[in-house]
């Protein structure tokens, strides 16, 4: 795979690296492991430290994504440190789910809508517009979303119709940055995961259990899979992948009908 990515001796930023559990952390190996030198940007001194710990090679910034002033420091950091990035990863989200109650669509909080799509939506913008006199030619950014954003999956609340709008930001970006460049922009639309960040939404064990039935496999999605595609999608062999959403959920989504799911329904032992 290392010699087939052909990554050695480029540059990425990766943001959203938390624990070994994250998709962006095994993105990171998956590309240090090709010879790609990784960059990691995180929102907090604790946070640096702690990625250190688990990424020792990288150099790890601090930058709150809701901050302009960051963002600025951050695009100067990073350009000390390297001539150019050959691919960015946006894996970071945020929703704030007070008390640990998913309250009905129709109720949400505008603070906490806007909030959460500004840091799990518009900040693929804002970096991406710091970035781009840094971006080679032919970069790739990547962001990670998810598998359906037509699903009404009660306990994912209103984070569902901001992953849709990433979804529609990737196409906009890449005709954007196709009026000066070869930069593409996609998505990967991953099925549920077990990472810490699901872990803090309300009934997602439950669900959790619910999808290994429903997975084709029997068997959920486990997040070295996404970040796979993730890797894929930053190199060069993905060069004709542009504005897409690419689903991976070990076909998960064309199973709604299985036979044991409806037998346990309709005759629950």
């Amino acid at each position: 795979m290392n010699n087939f990515l052909d990554l050695s001796d480029k540059n990425f930023l990766v943001f959203g690296v938390a624990n070994r559990k994250s998709v962006a952390y095994h993105v990171s190996q998956i590309l240090r492991e090709a010879g790609a030198r990784i960059f990691c940007s995180v929102q907090t001194e604790e946070h640096r430290k702690s990625v250190a710990k688990i990424l020792p090679e990288s150099e790890i910034f601090i930058c709150d994504v809701e901050r302009q002033d960051d963002l600025e420091r951050l695009r100067e950091q990073v350009e000390k440190s390297c001539p150019e990035l050959h691919g960015l990863l946006h894996s970071i989200a945020f929703a704030n789910y007070p008390e640990g109650v998913i309250k009905p669509f129709h109720e949400t909080p505008k603070a906490d809508f806007l909030q959460a799509f500004d840091i799990s939506c518009y900040s693929l913008i804002s970096i991406s517009n710091q970035f781009k006199d840094l971006f080679h030619p032919n970069a790739s950014v990547v962001t990670i979303s998810i598998s359906s954003t037509t699903t009404a999956a009660e306990n994912y609340g209103y984070m569902s119709p901001i992953k849709a709008a990433l979804n529609s930001t990737v196409v906009f970006l890449a005709k954007s940055f196709s009026r000066f460049s070869e930069v593409r922009f996609n998505a990967v639309g991953s099925g549920p995961l077990k990472t810490s960040a699901s872990a803090g939404i309300p009934g997602f064990v439950e669900s959790y259990f619910y999808l290994e039935k429903i997975t084709l496999r029997k068997r959920p999605l486990a997040v070295p899979e996404v970040a796979n595609v993730a890797a894929f999608l930053l190199s060069g062999r993905s060069s004709g992948i542009n504005a897409q959403v690419v689903i991976i959920d070990a076909g998960m989504s064309v199973n709604s009908f299985d036979e044991e799911i409806i037998r346990l329904t309709n005759r629950p032992e």
